[in-house]
């Protein structure tokens, strides 16, 4: 049986991914208390005691508890941002990295919300020539609120309601998840993202648009290039139909599964990329859970909500 630590278990991500490995007979799971928790001895011991740790953490905080490793066969599979362009780690979308890649890895690194909606739309059509890898590419992202963690839910959820209908934000054009846009991607110049808040808990929709004349195809060998991609995966599809008058926000909230768009207007050359899928699912735990089940030898789907 696989011994596991999720160091953070107490955040939005890691107990959306203790829900998913709830009555699970192939793990072992390691908990601690709330005082054990916080304490550096007590974690060391859960980390090294564990065959694969889940870290849930700041930045920083995930640095220390790799750091803590005191054996040379801990697995590690680090939720923050830490370490998702870091030398020696595999990115963990399977999709894009390769499943024998995450299968074999001893550290990786769950892709962030955003990023995983972007670049599994991007990164298929720059490896196909569809997009030039010097594409001045922009990401148009809105999220509910549970991305923001803990402090974000209270505030949307406090007795005063909602604080806004609609928050953009990293308007320093900064935000952490685009070095891992940009490198996992192959390009050559950063993405301009532009991603927002909504009052809805879960749920995440990006989009990436285009003129024709920045591909190097048409909107259909976009379409046709994600599908030969993504075939016969199980957990994200491309549409090949599908009524373009709307796409809501929430269309996969509460699931692990991302459906991916190719929009376009024929008679103006411009093209919609579009991802849908949840920030907690696909976009975090739901990621981390299927990065698990490719660790230890499962199927890949094992224990997810599709």
């Amino acid at each position: 049986m696989t011994r596991i630590f999720i160091d953070g278990a107490a955040g939005t991500t890691g107990i959306q991914i203790r829900d998913r490995l709830s009555g699970r007979d192939e793990f072992d799971l390691i908990t601690l208390g709330d005082e054990a928790r916080k304490d550096d001895a007590a974690r060391a011991g859960a980390i090294n005691a564990a065959d694969i740790v889940i870290l849930c953490l700041p930045d920083e905080a995930a640095r220390q508890s790799v750091a803590m490793i005191a054996n040379g066969t801990t697995r590690v599979i680090d939720a923050s941002t830490a370490h998702r362009t870091a030398p020696g780690w595999i990115y963990g979308l399977p999709e894009i990295s390769g499943r024998e890649a995450v299968a074999k890895a001893r550290f990786v690194s769950n892709p962030g919300c955003y990023s995983t909606g972007f670049i599994a739309l991007v990164a298929p059509l720059v490896a196909a020539g569809l997009i030039p890898a010097d594409a001045a590419l922009s990401c148009n992202a809105v999220s509910g609120y549970s991305g923001g963690g803990k402090s974000m839910i209270a505030e949307y959820e406090s007795a005063d309601g909602a604080p806004s209908a609609w928050r953009t934000y990293a308007l320093g054009l900064a935000h952490k998840h685009v070095p891992e846009m940009q490198a996992r991607c192959g390009l050559t110049r950063r993405p301009l993202f532009a991603p927002a808040v909504v009052p809805l808990y879960s749920g995440m929709v990006c989009e990436v648009p285009l003129f024709r004349e920045m591909t190097n195809g048409s909107a259909d060998q976009m379409r046709t290039a994600l599908a030969d991609h993504y075939a016969g995966s199980p957990i994200i599809s491309v549409a090949q139909d599908y009524e373009p008058a709307t796409l809501p926000v929430e269309m996969l909230s509460g699931q692990d599964s991302m459906r991916l768009f190719v929009f376009a207007d024929p008679a103006s050359d411009q093209i919609r990329l579009v991802a849908a899928l949840d920030n907690l699912g696909k976009g975090a735990s739901g990621a981390a859970v299927q990065s698990l089940n490719l660790m230890t030898d499962l199927p890949e789907t094992t224990g997810l909500r599709l």
